[in-house]
């Protein structure tokens, strides 16, 4: 009885994730704005979690950032991560592209200390 109730959830979620839950919305964030969207707020949420005096101090408000910069407001934000949520393929490729950006920019980051290292140590040396 177990195994029968699992496989018609497993069965029922599979072709639930093709079928549109929530209307698309009418000022839908295009996908590829929506990762950039993300990566920044990755961004700030890691910088806050280092050093949150930082952005305390500034008098720094994250998502007043993202509207401006991306020209939204919050319910444009809000209704376009519920529609992209209920896609779960959409909404999983979304993080997967963001998550291949922010590997990218941590090797970046990683390759260019090691260069300042390296030309630091040639300094020395001579």
């Amino acid at each position: 009885m177990r195994n029968i109730f699992f496989l018609i959830l497993t069965i029922s979620i599979l072709f639930s994730c093709g079928e549109e839950v929530i209307e698309k919305p009418v000022n839908l964030i295009p996908k590829e704005k929506m990762i950039d969207i993300l990566y920044d707020l990755a961004i700030i949420n890691a910088a806050k979690s280092s050093g949150p005096s930082v952005t305390e101090n500034a008098n720094f408000e994250p998502m007043e950032y993202i509207y401006n910069k991306y020209k939204i407001d919050s319910v444009q934000f809000v209704t376009s991560d519920l529609y992209y949520a209920s896609l779960p393929l959409e909404y999983e490729d979304i993080y997967k592209k963001l998550e291949i950006r922010i590997v990218k920019e941590k090797e970046r980051f990683i390759k260019s200390g090691e260069r300042k290292k390296d030309s630091l140590t040639k300094a020395r040396q001579n």
